[in-house]
């Protein structure tokens, strides 16, 4: 339910507003040094309180309870853990019988019941990604010279970052975003065919952050409007350096040595300040619904470093996996 990986294994767990968040790591390799201190760079990328993202500020400040000893792993499970430390859950008292549209609270109260904890999206918020996150941290580490940056190219339709939240913040609405990500120094040959190709196991952790909506490697959907001869990439040395890079990287769900591309569409925020329409699960009627709280206008402003985290983590996995197949 809540774990990926096959040599680099990752459980997520936590809520929201419970008493913290975290991740435990499996499969980490001995002797890679790690502090609280190392996790602490791309935790503060993710942080909120700038333009465009929520009030809620938390400390967001890492505890390594195992899996580390004089500084160094061990081997042994690496658990994680956040303190939730600024919650305000009566915020959120409405929408039990009032799901917020766009938002898993509809599907959540129905797979989960009322046993689920609904207050500031419980398991499914974002605030989630911090585990993710500090994986992240952990899987460059097995990763070492292998370069992987996420930057933000659009918001809401636009490059002109600060007139598009300006608009949304002024209409109490949100708005999403492409992040783009690159990843280079990469060996020839991880991943595997099929099930387990370089695409499908980033796809797989790009899909478990909340509010993604579409990937693309390399020249993606444009893809379907091209010839083989203007899609073919060309082989120009002997170490598979090609001429073009419309395959993204990737070859037959295996790294061809080329930069590793994609794209990943953001959705706006679910929880916005207009009114909506949606159904009282209780009365069966139609309400109106103003949603309280404290919320991104645009999430994808903190998506980036989880992208890299994420996709850090697929590529771990494989040269783990890769490794033990030798």
């Amino acid at each position: 339910m809540n774990t990926f990986g096959r040599i680099f294994k990752i459980s997520i767990f936590g809520e929201s507003h419970g008493k913290g968040v975290g991740i435990t790591i499996d499969g980490c390799p001995s002797g890679i040094a790690l502090t609280e201190e190392d996790l602490l760079p791309d935790l503060s990328r993710r942080k909120s309180g700038a333009k465009g993202t929520t009030p809620r500020i938390e400390k967001d400040l890492p505890s390594i309870l195992s899996g580390t000893f004089k500084g160094k792993t061990t081997g042994a499970p690496i658990i994680i853990l956040f303190h939730n430390t600024n919650t305000q859950s009566k915020d959120y008292s409405n929408l039990l019988d009032t799901p917020r549209p766009g938002h898993a609270d509809f599907v959540a109260q129905h797979k989960f019941g009322k046993n689920n904890d609904y207050t500031g999206g419980g398991h499914f918020s974002g605030r989630i990604t911090l585990g993710l996150v500090v994986a992240g941290t952990v899987a460059k580490k097995i990763l070492g010279d292998v370069h992987i940056e996420a930057n933000l190219t659009e918001i809401g339709g636009s490059t002109d970052f600060d007139a598009a939240l300006d608009k949304a913040i002024k209409n109490h609405d949100s708005i999403g975003g492409i992040v783009e990500c690159k990843a280079n120094n990469l060996p020839i040959g991880l991943g595997e065919p099929f099930f387990d190709s370089v695409e499908s196991m980033i796809s797989h952790l790009i899909f478990a952050i909340p509010a993604t909506k579409g990937i693309e490697f390399g020249s993606g959907f444009d893809a379907a409007k091209m010839t083989g001869s203007e899609h073919n990439d060309n082989i120009l040395t002997p170490d598979g350096k090609t001429e073009t890079n419309h395959a993204g990287g990737i070859n037959g769900g295996i790294t061809n040595g080329n930069e590793i591309v994609f794209r990943v569409a953001i959705k706006p925020t679910s929880s916005i300040g207009v009114s909506q329409k949606t159904m009282n699960i209780s009365t069966s009627e139609m309400e109106d619904l103003l949603i309280e709280g404290r919320h991104d206008a645009c999430i994808a402003l903190r998506v980036p470093v989880i992208v890299e985290a994420v996709t850090a983590i697929a590529l771990a996995d494989l040269k783990l996996l890769d490794k033990a197949r030798r």
